[in-house]
Formats: C-alpha cells, structure tokens, sequence
C-alpha cells in the first residue's frame, strides 16, 4: 500500500480503534466484502487486547493528560495497558528522564481502577 498524503493525524486508543474497526467490519459485511488478511489480523489483535469502551478509555486519557507529568502518548500507553500496580507502572516511564514519585503512581493507578470498575 502506498500513502500518497496524510491529511490527518490523532493519536487512539486501542478500545477506539477496535470500536472503528467493528464499524468497518459491518460495513464491509453489509456489502458482502471479503476482508482482507491485514484487517482480520488487527480485528483479532484489537478484540484480543482491548481492555474497556472506546468512551471509557477516551475520558481516561482526558484525565490522565490534566496531570502534571503526563504526555499524551503515555496517556493512551497506560489507558491500553491498564496497569494495576506500580511496577507495570513504572515499565510505561522507564524510558522517560524523569520518575514519577509514589504519591504521583497511586494517583494514576487511582484512576486506571476507577476506571475499570
């Protein structure tokens, strides 16, 4: 495939690329289109990790980007991965320059099971 221009880019979660893909999957189906392998093959990956709504995982990454240390890519990083303790916490920043201090992970995983629930 070859990508002549990109008119647009925004950064997604993977609840809302699944929630994008099943659009897409309908309507191909509603034509009766066969789907081709790369887009049965990021269906499965999508259903398979996919941990929440495509709503519930944007109003997390809104959220998560009102924090100090935040940038967006992490905010999507976190709400896809649904860390549930500090050390999975920690593995998100460990490329970072800085570190989060303890009060600053227990916000963030705070939020992660508020969100679950």
């Amino acid at each position: 495939m070859i990508v002549k221009e990109i008119l647009s880019e925004e950064l997604l979660t993977l609840s809302e690329v699944k929630e994008t893909l099943d659009e897409i999957m309908e309507e191909r189906s509603g034509l009766e289109e066969e789907l081709g392998y790369e887009l049965r093959k990021a269906i499965s990956h999508a259903d398979l990790f996919a941990k929440s709504s495509g709503k519930k995982s944007r109003e997390l990454v809104n959220k998560f980007n009102e924090l100090e240390k935040m940038k967006p890519e992490i905010a999507i990083r976190i709400a896809d991965i649904m860390p549930q303790s500090r050390d999975e916490l920690r593995t998100v920043y460990a490329k970072e320059r800085y570190t989060l201090s303890e009060e600053e992970l227990d916000e963030i995983l705070n939020l992660v099971s508020d969100a679950i629930e």
